[in-house]
């Protein structure tokens, strides 16, 4: 066998092969070996019948497609191989020549992963914001949890912001009341948002007997979507009473003795939790300016398949679980469409040109994935995933998916080597020093990473 590579542009070749006919002996050989297996000839067993008698029957050109088709597959990869290219999905492949005891000539066109020159990235500085806690944020940290333990107590007043409503619902579309449109005894806390848009103004002022009638779309349900006349009745208003803040309340809601500890318990939280959003944004930040640094070709193929997966996922499975439709999450992003069209190609080419880089960087560096690592990776996306991380290990090794799990891993690794070269900042002006373990952590996840092309580079 005999193969060419022609460079179409940075991210596309073509192949052109040429097999001399005895190469395809053991195709050939299978080929009428599995068309024994498929037909009838009186007078021969089944399986037995000679190859002459296949070809004055059934004609060689049948013999020699099945043969080629068998045969293709393994000529192509000892072409990829031998050229040591990377291709990036199925190849478009043209049979240019057979004849028929001489010669079989094809080409293939398929795109590669670019070549690319990761330049010195040491020099990378990037500011994030300064971890602060304040006392106001003590403040709210603690009110938060002050909220949680609220007891409610019935009132003989007229419904007030933050007071606890019982309510009976009664919604109509055009006039008539839905099958699933009536429900009694709902709990609801005016000013939660947590209902239908429109019933806070609704049962504000209103006593327990008092009704009220509004417009609101439904969010869900047989008529989501559809604007609605919701009749609404409150039943009982119930004031909420919060616990003092002292010792007994700090004793109450957490393990501590006094409300200083608590407090000093809550600062230190959330000095824990700014860092760990600091590394995150140092990770963000210097990724970003990595991918300034680095021309990264993408092949138009991959970056289409890469926003109709993006899209797919957001329409069928994010939106679909809160029970929206694309048009309806739009008006409420307030986007256009043509927004959101160029906002999803700048996602997935940011995420194609993340994957290629850190991958690139992944072979520069000659970074590996320990079996402990992808154990805790697969750990926390298991977790994340809401799976047991049994179901999760077995969903990803039965979808072959283990090597894009690798790989999430070995690219967190490479972004941690580069964030750890740059110079990172506070708007303060300190030096900031991340904690490798927390940057490895986040950094796995491979952020920004595509969502179809580690797919296709399997492929």
């Amino acid at each position: 066998m005999k193969s060419a590579v022609e460079t179409l542009n940075p991210t596309r070749v073509r192949l052109t092969v040429e097999v001399p006919f005895e190469e395809l002996k053991d195709s050939l050989d299978a080929a009428y070996k599995k068309i024994n297996q498929q037909v009838t000839v009186k007078g021969f067993r089944k399986g037995k019948i000679p190859a002459r008698v296949i070809d004055q029957r059934f004609g060689r050109g049948a013999v020699l497609e099945e043969a080629v088709n068998d045969a293709l597959p393994k000529f192509y990869t000892e072409a990829v191989n031998e050229a040591e290219l990377s291709p990036l999905g199925q190849p478009e492949v043209d049979i240019t020549e057979l004849k028929d005891g001489e010669t079989l000539n094809f080409t293939a066109e398929v795109d590669i992963r670019p070549a690319l020159e990761i330049p010195d990235y040491s020099g990378i500085e990037v500011e994030v914001d300064a971890v602060e806690v304040t006392d106001e944020d003590v403040e709210k940290s603690v009110e938060q949890l002050r909220e949680r333990f609220a007891s409610t107590s019935p009132v003989e007043r007229a419904a007030e912001d933050g007071d606890v409503v019982t309510v009976d619902l009664e919604a109509k579309v055009d006039g008539e009341v839905l099958e699933d449109g009536i429900a009694n005894g709902v709990s609801y806390t005016i000013g939660s948002g947590e209902l239908l848009d429109g019933i806070d103004e609704a049962v504000t002022g209103k006593s327990a007997g008092e009704e009220a009638t509004f417009t609101s779309e439904l969010k869900g349900g047989s008529a989501a979507g559809k604007e609605a006349e919701v009749t609404v009745k409150v039943t009982q208003v119930a004031a909420r009473e919060l616990p003092a803040l002292d010792d007994e309340f700090a004793q109450l809601a957490s393990e501590f003795d006094t409300l200083d500890e608590l407090k000093a318990d809550s600062r230190k939280r959330l000095a824990n939790m700014k860092q760990f959003d600091q590394a995150t944004q140092a990770q963000e930040r210097v990724l970003e300016k990595l991918l300034e640094l680095v021309e990264v070709p993408v092949p138009e193929k991959l970056l289409e398949d890469e926003i109709n997966t993006r899209k797919h996922n957001l329409e069928h499975h994010q939106l679909a679980q809160m029970g929206l439709t694309l048009d309806k999450y739009l008006e409420i992003q307030d986007k256009t469409a043509e927004e959101f069209e160029t906002e999803t190609r700048e996602a997935a080419v940011k995420g194609i040109k993340t994957q290629f880089v850190l991958d690139e960087l992944v072979k520069q560096e000659k970074l590996n994935v320990s079996q402990e690592e992808l154990t805790e990776h697969l750990m926390r996306r298991a977790a994340s995933s809401g799976m047991s991380p049994d179901q999760f290990a077995q969903a990803v090794v039965e979808g072959g998916q283990v090597p894009l799990l690798v790989g999430e891993v070995a690219r967190g690794k490479a972004l941690a080597v580069v964030v750890e070269k740059a110079t990172v900042k506070d708007t303060n002006g300190e030096i900031v020093d991340l904690d490798d373990e927390e940057e490895e952590t986040e950094a796995a996840e491979a952020p920004e990473a595509s969502e179809t092309s580690e797919e296709n580079a399997e492929g």
